[in-house]
C-alpha cells in the first residue's frame, strides 16, 4: 500500500458513503492511508503494542477501519476480526477464546468490554474510536497524535502471525483462524493476477474484508452506505449511486445482496453500466441471479463466483459465461455446482469421506474423476491452523509426506474430466440414511427448478445411519408458506416432482417456511441445523 502512496498519492484509496441516495462521502487518498496508517503503526507500539501482541479490531466498515487495519499489520499487532452480525453472544465467547491484549473499537464496545472485564483479563491496551466516557486508554486521535507520519519501517516475515479472523460457525461454533503475513501477501497476488485487477480502478466493497486487498493492489474501495450484517436487506439505490457517482468498475458482494439489487435494477436496464467485474461469493450463487445481474451491468462486463473458505481463500473461480452457457443446465439436472478451476497456487484432490482425523493426506484414498468425496486443499494461501477451538485442527488439518499442510474443506464434491471441482453440499450436512447418503446440493438443484420455489433445502431428521430425507421449501412469495391453500398447492408440486426425478426418489416429506435460517456473514448460506430441528418438530 505504501508503494501506492508515493506512486498515485492523490488517488482516493477508501471511499465511505454517509447517504443511501449518494452525494455524501468521506474520502481517504493513498498519501493520507499511508500516513494515518503509519500514525497508528508508531502510536500502538509507544503504548506497548508490538508484534504478536493480540488486539480486536470492533470498528464498522469505512475510513477508519481500513486505516486501522493497516497500522496494525505495520505495527506488527495481530488484529483479531469478528463479524459482529454474529450477535453479542458469539461475539463475547469469541472474544474471550482470543484472549485479546486490548481492543481498539467503538465507544460501545468499549463499554462491554468494561462491564465483562472478567472476560478479558488481558486487555489493558485499549483505543476508543470516538468518545471515550468512564474506562481508560487513548482515543484514536490521541493515539494517532503520539505517533508520527514518517515511514513506518515493519520487519514482519512471512511466517508471522498477522490476523485472528472467525468463520462463520454455519456447521459448528466459530472459530479463530491464524492467517499470516504470508497468506495475506498470495491472496492479494492471487486475486490480482487472475482477474487482471489494475491499480487506479475502483471497486465497491459490499463485504468489508475485500475492501482491504483493494487498497493493497492500488484500487479504490468504495464502502456503500448499508448494514454489512444484513445484506440481504440493503436499500438497492446505495448501490447504484455509489457505483454510479465513483464510476465503479468492479463490485464484490454476497448472493443476496445481488439478488435483490439486480431485480430492482432490472426495470431500468442498465443501471449498473460502469461495472465490468462483478464477484460473488460465499454460497452456491442461482443461475438465475448471475443471468439478472449480467443484464444491468457493463454490455462487456463478466460475473465471477470465486469459491473459498475463511480457512482458503481463493480455491477456485468461474465466470457467468461458463455457467449460463454449461453448468447450469447440469446443476438443474442435480450435478451440483461447478465452481471451476483453481487458482495457479491451489493443489486439490478429492478423497473418500472419513468421519475422524486423518493423519497424513497419503493414508486417504483419492477419488477418480465423477466420484464423490472431500475436497483437500494446499497452497500459499491456505491458514496452517485454528487458534482458538484448537481441538478443531485434528479434524481440518492434514500434512503430506513432503510436510505441506492440507486443509479439509468439508466440502463433498467431485472432480470432471476438465479438473474442475462440483460442489455437492457440506460433509456435515449429507443426509445418511437407511438406503444409502443423500448430497444436499444435487437434490436442491433440482426443486429449486420448480415454478414458486425460490430456494430449497435438504436436511435429515434423526439419528446418522438411519435418518429421514426432508426437503424444506421456500416459496418466492412468502405468502405462500402463510396461506394453507398456497401452501399445499406448492407442496404437492414438489412431491409430484420428486416422484419423477431418481434422485429424489424416497423422499417423502415436504414442508414450506416463509424464509429459509442464512449465515450471519453473506445471508446466503443455509443455516441446516437449524432447519433439521425444526423439521423434526414438524413431522413428529
Amino acid at each position: 500500500m505504501s508503494d501506492f502512496a508515493s506512486r498515485m498519492p492523490e488517488q482516493a484509496a477508501v471511499v465511505e458513503a454517509l447517504s443511501t441516495t449518494g452525494g455524501r462521502y468521506r474520502t481517504l487518498s493513498f498519501a493520507e492511508l499511508d500516513r494515518q496508517s503509519n500514525e497508528i503503526a508508531s502510536g500502538l507500539r509507544a503504548m506497548g503494542a508490538g508484534p504478536g501482541t493480540r488486539l480486536a479490531l470492533l470498528v464498522p466498515p469505512g475510513v477508519e477501519f481500513v486505516a486501522l487495519v493497516f497500522g496494525l499489520l505495520k505495527s506488527g499487532v495481530v488484529a483479531i476480526l469478528i463479524d459482529p452480525g454474529m450477535g453479542r453472544k458469539n461475539l463475547v465467547r469469541c472474544l474471550a477464546e482470543a484472549e485479546p491484549e486490548g481492543l481498539v473499537a467503538v465507544s460501545r464496545a468499549q463499554a462491554v468490554r468494561t462491564l465483562l472485564r472478567h472476560r478479558f483479563p488481558k486487555a489493558r491496551l485499549n483505543v476508543t474510536v470516538g468518545r471515550r466516557w468512564f474506562w481508560g486508554g487513548p482515543t484514536l486521535s490521541t493515539l494517532r497524535a503520539a505517533g508520527h507520519p514518517d515511514p513506518f519501517e515493519t520487519t514482519s516475515l512471512a511466517s508471522d502471525p498477522a490476523a485472528i479472523i472467525f468463520t462463520t460457525g454455519s456447521t459448528g461454533p466459530p472459530k479463530g483462524v491464524l492467517y499470516r503475513h504470508g497468506n495475506f501477501d498470495q491472496q492479494v497476488v492471487e486475486i490480482r493476477d487472475r482477474y487482471g485487477i489494475e491499480p487506479g480502478s475502483v471497486n465497491l466493497a459490499a463485504f468489508p474484508l475485500f475492501g482491504l486487498f483493494n487498497a493493497a493492489m492500488g484500487v479504490t474501495t468504495v464502502f456503500p452506505r448499508m448494514d454489512f450484517t444484513r445484506p440481504a436487506d440493503v436499500d438497492p439505490e446505495a448501490i447504484r449511486s455509489a457505483v454510479a457517482d465513483w464510476k465503479a468498475s468492479e463490485a464484490f458482494a454476497s448472493p443476496a445482496l445481488w439478488k435483490k439489487v439486480a431485480a430492482d435494477c432490472q426495470p431500468t436496464g442498465q443501471a449498473l453500466a460502469t461495472l465490468r467485474h462483478v464477484y460473488s461469493a460465499g454460497a452456491p450463487v442461482p443461475g438465475r441471479v448471475i443471468a439478472n445481474v449480467r443484464s444491468v451491468i457493463h454490455p462487456d462486463g463478466v460475473v465471477h463466483t470465486p469459491y473459498g473458505a475463511t480457512e482458503a481463500l481463493p480455491v477456485a473461480t468461474i465466470s457467468d459465461r461458463e455457467i449460463l452457457t454449461e453448468t447450469q443446465a447440469a446443476t438443474d439436472r442435480g450435478a451440483g455446482v461447478c465452481v471451476g478451476m483453481p487458482f495457479p497456487g491451489i493443489d486439490w484432490k478429492v478423497l473418500r469421506i472419513v468421519d475422524g482425523p486423518l493423519a497424513e493426506i497419503e493414508s486417504g484414498e483419492e477419488l477418480p474423476a465423477g466420484e464423490i468425496g472431500e475436497l483437500l486443499v494446499t497452497g500459499p494461501v491456505v491458514t496452517h491452523e485454528y487458534c482458538t477451538r484448537v481441538e478443531a485442527n485434528r479434524l481440518a488439518k492434514t500434512t503430506d509426506r513432503e510436510g505441506r499442510v492440507w486443509h479439509r474443506m468439508g466440502d463433498a464434491g467431485y472432480l470432471d474430466p476438465q479438473g474442475r471441482f462440483w460442489f455437492c453440499g457440506r460433509v456435515a450436512h449429507r443426509v445418511l440414511t437407511a438406503e444409502g447418503t443423500r448430497y444436499t446440493i444435487p437434490a436442491e438443484g433440482i426443486v429449486n427448478t420448480i415454478e414458486g420455489v425460490a430456494r430449497s433445502a435438504l436436511v435429515g431428521v434423526g439419528p446418522p445411519g438411519v435418518q429421514l430425507p426432508v426437503l424444506v421449501i421456500e416459496p418466492t412469495d412468502s405468502a405462500a408458506a402463510r396461506s394453507e391453500p398456497s401452501r399445499r398447492k406448492l407442496e404437492a408440486a414438489v412431491r409430484e416432482r420428486i416422484g419423477q426425478e431418481e434422485l429424489l426418489a424416497g423422499i417423502e416429506h415436504v414442508l414450506c417456511r416463509p424464509r429459509l435460517p442464512v449465515d450471519i456473514r453473506h445471508n446466503a448460506k443455509i443455516f441446516r441445523e437449524q432447519l433439521s430441528v425444526w423439521a423434526a418438530s414438524r413431522i413428529g
